[in-house]
């Protein structure tokens, strides 16, 4: 019996998002694989890396994957039971400029066609993974068309995630809540 699941983790910066995850997947049985998307730019980032590094248990692989993460799905679904992927915000960001100079249209289509590819290998190899993502879409209109095409990139990116997700946690403040069990279904229109 497959037990595994897909399980999205969203909130803002800063809202505990990344440790609940990880107590999270720590919680589950198996062999876990930490997923790191970010790149070492400087030494506030470098930082920020090293804490999360010193919060995860030392059993774990840690896999760093900035970017072409369905190229490295087979050999890490092989090597785990759990993979956290901390997080989607930097590595569609990653993705964004990888792809700078393409139709917006055909950067967002190709990036969900990279997370459906991400997703389905998880699933079709029975790992659960643990996704973080950011809530981008709750501040202001970006005045930027790059900041337009990344907020407007990770809203369809977190709305797929959240689609094909068993499970959906928003963090504020520290508190996380699951919310997918609690949405409101609204009746179907019939025509």
């Amino acid at each position: 019996m497959d037990t595994s699941k897909i399980i999205l983790v969203t909130g803002g910066a800063r809202s505990g998002k990344s440790a609940f995850a990880e107590r999270y997947a720590a919680a589950l049985p198996g062999r876990h694989a930490y997923v790191a998307t970010a790149r070492i730019f400087d030494e506030e980032m470098a930082q920020r890396i090293a804490i999360h590094r010193k919060r995860r248990p030392s059993s774990w692989q840690t896999w760093e994957i900035p970017q072409d993460l369905p190229e490295t799905m087979e050999r890490l679904c092989q090597s785990s039971d759990v993979a956290l992927v901390d997080c989607l915000t930097l590595y569609f960001s990653n993705y964004l400029f990888a792809h700078d100079g393409e139709d917006d249209e055909a950067i967002i289509d190709g990036a969900l066609a990279e997370l459906q590819a991400v997703l389905a290998a998880f699933r079709q190899a029975g790992v659960t993974a643990v996704l973080v993502t950011n809530e981008l879409g709750c501040g202001i209109v970006p005045m930027e068309h790059v900041s337009r095409l990344y907020r407007d990139l990770m809203g369809k990116i977190n709305q797929a995630a959240a689609a094909e997700a068993d499970e959906v946690y928003l963090s504020v403040c520290g508190i996380t809540t699951e919310l997918k069990h609690q949405a409101v279904c609204l009746p179907e229109v019939k025509s």
